[in-house]
């Protein structure tokens, strides 16, 4: 395997569906203790690369350690040690809260001494205390992923895989939902976690931007952002759709993003940002506002497709 320090390796690792390749020649290392993000738009290969790691799905080529045991021939010692919770995770819901984590600890032969102080813990971990005789099926979405998240944890996996759990989660459950992924970057757990959610990439320790089964960058957000090689501006104005629209068309923007009343507008110089505002005032926008900014993930992730389109 190589390095102690590594959780997971992949070594040209793919994986090919009739004439898609979902996952092309992927070299990676996560590193233990990462909490990393597996950013992506929908099909760009994150739930393939998510289930070959954890040994469910066979490599067409290629190979991967997970804790130090190659998926091609040690998947079942893998699934031991990880947690997987998939986008469609097996809640049972005619069972209660308390219900479905005891059948998970029986799943994974979690010994009956060690389960009264660890389901408790997981319990208070998640908010879940006062819902334990509440059935699954009546509990809310955000609820369920954090249920999801408990059941998955009740055998102390060293090596977390979560698929998008976020999705579809209203913003006070994701919020709670980071808030538990947080507690176990500070225990030491290994967390993966894939999302189309961009603004999620900024609470990653490392991210990885995937699109059609290739990594198109991995590094940490301030690092990504730092190297970000163009200039951007912010402009808030009355009708940002119309603003995005005028303002790709102009010379020297390399791309724009639109945010509410907001646009981001990458240049390929600074000095570019005064005639995009003209440009605007002159096509009956109202600029409210302008200033230089720091681009986000989204920025960067949009920029960097574009320039491999």
């Amino acid at each position: 395997m190589g390095d102690k320090s590594e959780a997971i390796r992949t070594e040209n690792l793919s994986r090919i569906f009739g004439t898609n390749t979902a996952v092309d020649r992927l070299n990676l290392t996560v590193e233990k203790g990462e909490l990393f993000g597996l950013v992506g738009p929908d099909g760009a290969g994150k739930t393939t690369l998510l289930r070959l790691l954890t040994a469910i799905l066979d490599p067409s080529s290629g190979n991967a350690w997970v804790g130090g045991r190659s998926i091609l021939d040690e998947g079942e010692e893998i699934k031991e040690h990880i947690g997987y919770m998939s986008q469609r995770f097996g809640l049972y819901e005619d069972l209660t809260v308390m219900e479905n984590i005891l059948f998970y600890a029986d799943l994974y032969d979690v010994p009956k001494k060690e389960r009264p102080p660890r389901i408790e813990r997981l319990l208070g971990f998640s908010n879940l205390t006062p819902f334990k005789d509440r059935r699954a099926g009546n509990l809310s979405g955000g609820m369920k992923q954090k249920l999801g998240l408990a059941c998955t944890l009740v055998h102390t996996p060293e090596i977390l895989f979560l698929d998008e759990p976020t999705n579809g989660v209203d913003p006070v459950s994701r919020r709670d939902f980071w808030r538990i992924l947080y507690d176990l970057l500070r225990e030491g757990i290994t967390t993966i976690i894939s999302t189309s959610y961009l603004d999620e990439a900024e609470r990653c320790t490392r991210v990885a931007l995937f699109d059609k089964g290739r990594l198109l960058l991995v590094e940490k957000p301030d690092a990504m952002r730092r190297s970000f090689p163009y200039p951007m501006l912010e402009i808030w104005c009355d009708d940002s759709r119309r603003a995005g629209e005028i303002t790709k068309r102009l010379e020297g923007v390399k791309n724009v993003s639109v945010y509410g009343d907001r646009i981001h507008v990458s240049l390929d110089r600074e000095e570019r940002g005064d005639s995009v505002v003209t440009a605007l005032r002159n096509e009956s926008i109202r600029v409210l506002d302008q200033r230089a900014a720091m681009p986000s993930i989204e920025d960067i992730f949009i920029s960097t497709i574009g320039q491999e389109q």
